[in-house]
């Protein structure tokens, strides 16, 4: 989901040809499959495209990324684990820390156990701290050529 709303902001802030929005889980659940119908649900009735296909994130892309984003703390932690240096282990950031009205709580929960309104809730966090995240990715790419 958040790389799905993610990808759509560079697109339309026009940074589509610098910036990659690409998307893993930190463990291999699912690999291979398709987003969750729920999501694709919500995805589409707010305008979204809801292309993904589930993999696991892996230590060696660190070398290649310059942002990771992790959706809650214990995904944080788990990709930290996997950094082979501080400068990898300090890519990690929780998507909510770019949203400034999130205030301490920077968790986007699982909806997976529940209704399609835990994933409308996630869809409004996500959203929120994609305009934030939108401005730091402009900031850190600006002068960069397309």
């Amino acid at each position: 989901m958040a790389a799905s709303v993610f990808r759509a902001r560079v697109r339309d802030a026009g940074l589509d040809g610098v910036v990659v929005v690409d998307s893993a889980g930190t463990d291999g659940w699912h690999e291979g499959d398709g987003a969750d119908p729920r999501t694709v649900a919500v995805l589409d009735s707010a305008g979204f495209e809801t292309e993904h296909v589930a993999r696991q994130f892996q230590a060696d892309w660190f070398a290649r990324l310059d942002l990771v984003i992790a959706l809650d703390r214990g995904h944080q932690r788990s990709l930290r684990r996997l950094a082979s240096t501080p400068e990898d282990a300090d890519k990690v950031r929780l998507l909510r820390s770019y949203d400034a009205s999130a205030g301490g709580d920077l968790d986007v929960p699982d909806p997976y156990y529940g209704e399609v309104d835990g994933f409308e809730e996630c869809l409004t966090m996500v959203e929120a701290a994609s305009e934030g995240l939108l401005e730091a990715v402009r900031d850190a790419v600006e002068g960069r050529a397309a």
